[in-house]
């Protein structure tokens, strides 16, 4: 029996699809075309910028204390169930660097909802 596909890989084999899958955090970002002197094109991403501050609101996400050891791919896999989605906490913050997240015990961060599904206030339901 062969083997089914993940949705995200169908999607890579149509022509013109996104490069990365829709999980990812470069899905969104426009994809540049480089040609060379000989006519070659060469495909590349175009830089991503964190969303602005207010992209983010409080009814979209829940606060989560840090604690000692804590990282933010453990925290993306603890409430949003993949631990590929720790770009979602970092945006949510926003940072660049994902280890100032959780480099220091007592901060408090926004977690997104699953989803990003806002309104679900303090008693919101994670993955």
């Amino acid at each position: 029996m062969a083997d089914i596909e993940p949705y995200e890989n169908a999607l890579d084999s149509i022509p013109g699809a996104h490069p990365y899958p829709r999980s990812s955090r470069y899905h969104d970002a426009e994809i540049g075309v480089h040609r060379m002197a000989d006519g070659t094109e060469v495909r590349y991403t175009k830089r991503r910028l964190l969303p602005p501050i207010e992209h983010v609101t409080d009814d979209e996400t829940a606060p989560h204390t840090v604690s000692s050891g804590e990282r933010p791919d453990l925290l993306a896999q603890r409430y949003l169930g993949d631990p590929g989605q720790w770009w979602q906490i970092a945006d949510a913050n926003p940072v660049l660097d994902p280890q100032e997240l959780t480099q220091e015990a007592g901060r408090v961060i926004a977690i997104p909802h699953a989803g990003g599904f806002p309104g679900a206030g303090a008693g919101a339901r994670y993955v």
